[in-house]
């Protein structure tokens, strides 16, 4: 749990080492990598996680999801260019880490996650979570979004989508953008949509990652 856990000179440290290595992977934009210097990252791991939580690839947290790896964080969110007070969809909120680094940046954050047990655990173990007034959390299908909130500045995709959720793209501001792990369960290619006023959109293609995969529905177990 968050309560036992101090953020110590020696995890300050390690964040350091973990943002000289995203940055020499190429991510450049110095308002992502301030953000992650600021998040304890251990925080949202389980304590024998403590000692490599610092380490630049993902772990498991429950549920067969994983946090994600902080390069890939860095990735998506550096597409995104984040500017503060956008309205940004997160769907598959995870470990709430991805989150957390939006909500640092000054996005005011919607985050979806359709396991429940993820969802629950998420409302109730995090209060280093507390300073952040502008993550608003829901359980749900990510396919659907949050129509009623809607429409958004930024649209986060943390899941391997087989195809382009036509109800998000709905959901999206013109001229706003989503960022999305595009294909199937082995293989997929980071891609930026960004809608036009007539809403159509420009698809511009980049690295090839590995996620989860994106389930439709809920889960309750």
């Amino acid at each position: 749990m968050i309560q036992n856990k101090i953020d110590t000179y020696k995890h300050k440290g390690l964040r350091k080492k973990l943002i000289e290595t995203i940055k020499n992977k190429g991510i450049k934009d110095e308002a992502v990598l301030q953000a992650i210097d600021k998040i304890p990252r251990h925080f949202f791991l389980d304590l024998a996680f403590d000692k490599i939580a610092y380490e630049d690839r993902a772990f498991p947290i429950g549920e067969g999801q994983t946090i994600s790896q902080p390069y890939t964080v860095a990735y998506q969110t550096e597409l995104l260019n984040i500017q503060p007070r956008e309205k940004v969809l997160e769907i598959g909120t995870g470990s709430v880490y991805q989150a957390t680094v939006l909500a640092e940046m000054g996005a005011q954050v919607f985050t979806i996650e359709r396991q429940k047990k993820l969802y629950e655990k998420n409302m109730i173990s995090y209060p280093f979570l507390a300073k952040y007034k502008n993550i608003k959390f829901f359980y749900g299908d990510g396919y659907k979004g949050l129509p009623t909130y809607a429409p958004f500045d930024k649209i986060i995709i943390t899941a391997a989508a087989p195809m382009v959720p036509i109800d998000l793209i709905a959901q999206l501001k013109p001229l706003g953008v989503m960022v999305l792990p595009l294909g199937n369960e082995e293989h997929q290619t980071m891609t930026r949509l960004t809608k036009q006023v007539d809403g159509t959109l420009i698809e511009e293609k980049f690295e090839n990652f590995v996620f989860v995969p994106m389930l439709k529905g809920k889960s309750d177990h």
